[in-house]
């Protein structure tokens, strides 16, 4: 195919493969890129999983995605998921900007893949003019499944063994899509 046609990364794997560890470490190696974005991150209580919740790439935003405590149509697993407040984080978010050079989104999965507004934003980020490093689920369907088929995306799946080594690789990957800050 053309060379350069690849601009967005997908890190995928197993649950618990570190791909979140994975997608954190490069959002401070690339922060001078001014990565905008959010994280996953599980919401714990006395060592039990009970939920997920969100936060901005910068730490000022934050919302819920599910807990096992919400009720409602919206579920996976044992999880309730709060499709209003995550629109409404998306929404804070402004994302694209008008014009971010580098976002990273952790992750499109089964969850946020229930609003619609997210789908939508995925798909306008893919095809912007923005490089996005993503992580997504492993196993899915429909959307996810699609998305992994772009022709304009390198899926890299990740493993214990693998990942520190695929860190490094994605980094380079993404400085040379990217037009360096020094103006030269």
């Amino acid at each position: 195919g053309m060379t350069g046609a690849v601009k967005n990364i997908l890190i995928t794997g197993l649950p618990g493969c570190g791909k979140t560890t994975l997608i954190m470490k490069l959002a401070v190696e690339l922060r001078e890129f001014g990565p905008g974005g959010f994280f996953t991150e599980e919401i714990r209580e006395q060592g039990v999983r009970k939920g997920f919740q969100l936060a901005s790439l910068d730490a000022t935003e934050t919302g819920t995605l599910a807990h096992v405590d919400i009720r409602g149509p919206y579920r996976v697993g044992r999880y309730g998921v709060d499709l209003g407040a995550f629109e409404r984080f998306l929404e804070k978010l402004r994302l694209p900007g008008p014009s971010p050079r580098l976002v990273m989104i952790d992750e499109i999965g089964k969850m946020e893949c229930l609003s619609s507004q997210f789908r939508d934003l995925v798909t306008s980020l893919l095809d912007g003019p923005a490089p996005v490093v993503a992580t997504i689920a492993l196993k899915a369907g429909g959307f996810i499944d699609a998305v992994k088929r772009r022709k304009d995306v390198l899926l890299v799946e990740v493993n214990e063994r693998n990942r520190e080594m695929e860190r490094d690789e994605v980094a380079v990957r993404i400085r040379a899509l990217l037009p360096s800050g020094s103006g030269d």
